[in-house]
């Protein structure tokens, strides 16, 4: 466990934006399915030890998948284990183990499958997936849809995914769709679903992961509400969906201009605005911070699944900002904000959720006298570099641990 403290301070400067985590994922299982093929760079963060752990484990005939705190790893590796017929049980840690897979409990026996579960993890699966008709909610988490993508095309059979409802998060699915396709599967999106072509064969490839969005959403933030600020290593057309802060901030009235390979973003005069956030649910701490500082009234919804993240999220980002003194109400999907207001020096809980530590520490840049954040060590996660990057670019982070 540990803390860090903040001072206000002024960011300043360029930094390159860590390896994407969600394509990562993604590529990794591709490259095993393919059966080789070098993935890089890849950030030793703890979402990517476990997605690695997994595979390894897979490999080396283990029948204890263990995720530890990875909502992608899990999701992903369960439908693509019982596409290979392995019998195994998959763990985590955390809150993992809280987080629904009741899609996959309904889906899953009706295809070959035997799920042994109290609800969540541990789950044990015992069978070989079987292609066929995938009838799946599309407002629950686009996490199955992926995963279900990743292993159906391995079958011996054609399959299609019908949707029961709207998707949400569409964007998570496009960019899966983008990586096999990369990897040499096709995907055939159709009127309500997806039809995936049986016995395809993924090809063996090195594949260069691009830029993640949702962490340059930080340091975004950070340039629009106290910076000047330049993010590299950065596709501009990617299709990762959190692409969209970008678009997010103008609207605020940000400063921001694009360059070929950078973005540049610096302090700027935001007003409020109304943000669905349905399809980029990562993005809501950062956004709720940019809220803050934005003259006028912010309306953020479309985030109920935000609850079953690693805190819960909503939740986790209106205690933060009532800390700092932030007129926030909540909402059960969501948030309004009023803000424009100066903040001092807060004690913060960082609830052992890599987004909302991150999120808080940009916002605490600004506050007057020195903020403290617990659970520090939890941008293991997906950025173990960030207040290395946070104070490079003229932050003042000082992590203190108890261990």
């Amino acid at each position: 466990m540990s803390i860090v403290n903040i001072e206000k301070s002024f960011f300043k400067g360029e930094v390159n934006i860590p390896p994407s985590k969600s394509v990562a994922h993604r590529a990794i299982l591709c490259s095993f399915l393919a059966g080789g093929g070098n993935v890089s760079p890849i950030i030793d963060s703890n979402d990517m030890k476990a997605m690695n752990q997994v595979i390894n484990a897979i490999k080396n005939g283990s029948n204890v998948l263990d995720c530890i705190e990875s909502g992608n790893t899990s999701k992903f590796i369960i439908p693509v284990a019982a596409a290979l017929g392995k019998n195994v049980t998959i763990t985590g840690s955390g809150r993992l183990p809280e987080r629904p897979i009741d899609e996959y409990l309904r889906i899953l026996p009706k295809h070959g499958v035997k799920c042994i579960s109290q609800g969540g993890l541990p789950l044990t699966i015992e069978g070989k997936l079987e292609p066929g008709k995938y009838e799946v909610a599309g407002n629950i988490s686009s996490q199955y849809i992926t995963g279900l993508l990743l292993a159906l095309p391995i079958l011996d059979g054609d399959s299609e995914i019908v949707l029961t409802t709207e998707l949400q998060s569409k964007p998570y699915v496009d960019m899966t769709i983008k990586v096999m396709s990369d990897f040499g599967v096709d995907i055939k999106e159709t009127e309500n679903g997806y039809f995936i072509k049986g016995n395809q064969v993924y090809q063996k490839r090195d594949y260069t992961v691009e830029g993640d969005w949702s962490q340059a959403a930080f340091f975004l933030v950070a340039g629009a509400i106290n910076g000047d600020v330049t993010l590299k290593g950065l596709k501009m057309d990617s299709t990762q969906g959190d692409k969209e802060i970008v678009n997010i901030l103008k609207r605020f009235g940000a400063d921001i201009n694009i360059n070929e390979n950078s973005i540049h973003v610096k302090k700027s005069d935001l007003k409020g605005i109304e943000i669905n956030a349905s399809d980029i649910p990562d993005t809501v701490p950062s956004i709720a911070v940019a809220s803050a500082f934005a003259n006028g009234t912010t309306i953020i919804s479309g985030a109920e699944r935000l609850r079953y993240k690693e805190s819960d999220r909503i939740e986790s980002v209106v205690s933060n900002l009532k800390r700092f003194g932030v007129d926030v109400t909540e909402k059960q999907d969501g948030m309004i904000i009023i803000g424009d207001k100066g903040i001092n020096g807060a004690s913060l809980e960082g609830y052992n959720d890599h987004r909302i530590l991150m999120a808080f520490s940009v916002m605490a840049s600004c506050a007057e006298g020195t903020t403290s954040i617990t659970d520090a060590q939890s941008i293991n996660k997906t950025y173990p570099n960030f207040f290395e990057d946070y104070n490079f670019l003229g932050g003042i982070a000082n992590v203190i641990s108890d261990m």
